[in-house]
């Protein structure tokens, strides 16, 4: 399809106060060609039962009234909040909103149409859909685009250095995972992710999740094709503290404030050393077995055969190398990636600060201000100072997204 629909899938949930703005956003679009804006209103029905709850409750029912008064004819709303609407218990939050409306939208939208997932405080510019759909049809091959983004300051002290210190940690884990090529080097957030309805299709939706599910969203995607990691115009979601998910940006910005950063910790880039030298020695480990930290993890965690048999059995139902570093990836995916570094974080426990220093000396070692020292804590740095951090940061992930984008 020479210019495909574009779906715009939004869950909302107490954001009478943010979603006009996205939407305003949304309006504001330029040469975006024809698209639609799914929003999905919802909570758990027992909300209503729940005193604590009833301000939600309202604020929800505030939002349905103001929605169905836009003069807004490319706006469908789905309402899973007012009486008897709500979700059950076991079947509740931004991962089942996610599936809902993925769901609706491949119930209409042709193979190739493009999927736009954003969040109700998410920001973007006149030209986001625009470039979102410019960068599909540049890259044909491509399932999904995490997109780059960037969380705006909100003038709260507490919450911007919380906000500023979490994405040093997240452009941190990109830019090691990016610079030792591995094929799970992107960020997943909900509200920066766009996919082609077919490959939405062929991967079987989204599983609905409480929390990550973004992540193991572009995590299937990934194993099916490479995804993009570039796109002209970023997003700028909200950095706010919440609790309605039990990880990501919200909880983080939670214990940021409390100053526990224990699962987020700043990887030094000699933990991905391993898993760096393990990807040049597939060929070695597709004729006979090798032995390194990261296989030693894999093969320590695979259940299911002994330490041998889980490359051993790959061996026998591939017919060549591409299809056996294929399987490996699929057996040693983002998730496993993850843990593998934790592990080593817990063996070789480094502060934070001393880890972005290094990193930063490796990557930009003639762009660090001077002000910038090795045993000095974040919590000392002005905001001014931690943004700058940020900066430096965004600076090294931008290039390598782009360097990706070029194959």
């Amino acid at each position: 399809m020479d210019n495909p629909d574009i779906y715009v899938a939004i869950p909302a949930m107490d954001e009478r106060q943010e979603l006009p703005m996205t939407l305003q956003n949304l309006a504001e679009q330029q040469d975006a060609g024809r698209f639609h804006i799914y929003v999905c209103v919802n909570q758990p029905e027992s909300y209503w039962q729940i005193p604590d709850k009833s301000a939600t409750c309202q604020h929800n029912a505030q939002l349905l009234d103001y929605l169905r008064q836009l003069p807004m004819p490319n706006l469908h709303i789905i309402d899973k909040s007012s009486k008897g609407n709500g979700w059950d218990d076991k079947h509740s939050g931004v991962g089942w909103a996610r599936k809902t409306l993925f769901d609706t939208i491949l119930s209409v939208a042709a193979g190739d149409d493009l999927i736009v997932s954003l969040d109700a405080d998410t920001r973007i510019s006149s030209r986001y859909l625009a470039s979102v759909r410019h960068t599909f049809a540049r890259r044909p091959e491509i399932p999904a685009l995490a997109v780059p983004y960037y969380h705006p300051l909100a003038g709260n002290e507490a919450t911007d250095r919380a906000i500023l210190r979490y994405e040093c940690y997240m452009r941190n884990y990109a830019i090691n995972l990016l610079r030792i090529g591995s094929p799970y080097g992107f960020t997943a957030l909900g509200s920066a992710i766009a996919m082609r309805a077919n490959a939405l299709r062929k991967i079987g939706g989204i599983t609905p999740l409480k929390s990550g599910e973004d992540f193991y969203l572009l995590q299937k995607f990934r194993k099916m094709a490479p995804i993009g990691l570039y796109n002209k115009e970023i997003v700028f979601p909200a950095a706010r503290p919440s609790d309605r998910v039990d990880f990501g940006t919200g909880p983080a910005i939670i214990k940021g404030v409390k100053g526990n950063w224990s699962a987020y910790p700043i990887y030094h880039y000699s933990l991905f050393n391993d898993i760096e030298r393990t990807y040049h020695r597939i060929p070695e480990l597709f004729d006979h077995t090798i032995d390194t930290d990261f296989l030693h993890f894999l093969q320590a965690g695979n259940k299911t055969a002994s330490a041998t048999d889980i490359w051993q059995s790959i061996r026998q139902n591939v017919k060549d190398l591409p299809h056996f570093e294929q399987a490996f990836h699929e057996k040693a995916d983002g998730l496993r990636i993850l843990q593998f570094l934790r592990q080593k974080q817990k063996d070789n426990p480094m502060r934070d600060e001393e880890a972005l220093y290094d990193n930063l000396s490796l990557w930009l070692p003639d762009n660090l201000p001077e002000w910038y020292l090795k045993d000095t804590d974040f919590k000392d740095y002005t905001i001014k100072q931690l943004d700058n951090l940020r900066q430096l940061l965004l600076e090294v992930e931008m290039e390598l997204r782009k360097k990706s984008s070029l194959f």
